[in-house]
């Protein structure tokens, strides 16, 4: 039995995902003539209560993408400090769409009202890039899966309409945060420009993420998507996989959110574990007093693997094939350390 905890990312297409996707009728999207595709594109859309949605390889193309939607080059963006569109998208941001970042020191990843308000250039002093956009994520990755409270959400939305800056959600979590804050799509649809959704993390689905907007945004879509080499042809088995996933595993994602808090409670009570961040959802966020390496390496003996973060600070990440009888298991050796 191994056990793999480095990401939400390693699982794989369930039996009955795989029969959905063997099923699937196909053409060729690059000329939008998939049906599948096309019928997950509606969906999708249809949930968030939004004009269109545009299906992607992956969730950093779907997300350079709608920067380059929202910018022009020599403007910049307002993000977190953690936000995965500056940490883990390849330098992406400045060499897709020539655009800087002006990063917050937020809290867990997430930034607040004022603080945007306060990081935004004056449009008038040409010295400074223009502020754009901002860019918020929900749930925030290397904030430990923290969830947003929806009412600052509100508030950076009108704080975006006041000054006529796009707002762009990086969801690639967001139906972790929608099971634990009991929200629905259409909640943010009503307030985004666009947002991205994950199809793999946390959904099971072996790839894609999809992008949505309303029309006249989304003009620009398909076109920016072709740019960045994302065109696909009989991508229907993927799509398949996508619509199997947002029809039976959002709803379970609250066992991967129970599993996370007992092992956060194993945690707390280990003599090395000097703090545990505050679990909202699927990610575990750890320091110990200890060789990290040492710790990492002596877990995967046992067939145990995750990552660590640097600094003492370790991470786990429950999911989908993360199963009871591996969950037990894991909480004993925990223990027995």
């Amino acid at each position: 039995m191994i056990i793999d905890l480095r990401s939400d990312t390693v699982t794989k297409p369930t039996p009955e995902m795989l029969n959905e996707m063997m099923k699937a009728e196909v053409g060729d999207d690059v000329y939008k003539e998939d049906p599948t595709v096309n019928a997950l594109e509606e969906r999708i859309a249809t949930m968030f209560g939004m004009d269109n949605a545009l299906f992607f390889p992956t969730g950093s193309m779907a997300n350079q993408a709608a920067i380059k939607m929202h910018t022009q080059p020599g403007e910049q963006l307002i993000a977190d400090k953690y936000a995965h569109v500056y940490n883990y998208e390849g330098g992406g941001v400045s060499f897709n769409s020539g655009v800087s970042c002006k990063l917050i020191d937020g809290h867990r990843g997430m930034i607040t009202t004022n603080q945007v308000l306060e990081s935004i250039n004056p449009p008038d002093f040409y010295h400074s890039p223009l502020t754009s956009l901002v860019c918020l994520e929900n749930t925030t990755n290397k904030g430990g899966g923290a969830c947003y409270n929806f009412e600052e959400i509100k508030k950076i939305k009108k704080i975006c309409d006041d000054h006529n800056l796009g707002y762009h959600l990086d969801g690639a979590r967001l139906w972790n945060a929608l099971v634990a804050k009991n929200e629905t799509p259409k909640d943010y649809g009503q307030l985004f420009d666009t947002i991205s959704v994950c199809l793999s993390k946390g959904l099971g689905a072996p790839m894609g993420s999809v992008l949505i907007g309303n029309e006249e945004i989304m003009q620009k879509a398909i076109r920016i998507r072709k740019v960045l080499g994302g065109g696909m042809r009989q991508i229907g088995y993927m799509a398949a996989a996508g619509l199997y996933a947002i029809n039976n595993h959002i709803d379970r994602l609250q066992e991967d959110h129970k599993k996370a808090q007992e092992i956060g409670k194993v945690l707390e009570k280990l003599s090395f574990v000097t703090n545990v961040e505050p679990i909202d959802t699927n990610i575990i966020i750890f320091t110990i007093d200890g060789n990290e390496e040492e710790f990492i390496t002596k877990m995967a003996k046992k067939n145990i693997h995750f990552y660590g973060m640097g600094q003492g600070k370790l991470r786990f990440v429950t999911h989908l094939d993360y199963t009871q009888k591996m969950h037990e298991y894991f909480l004993e050796e925990l223990k027995a350390i």
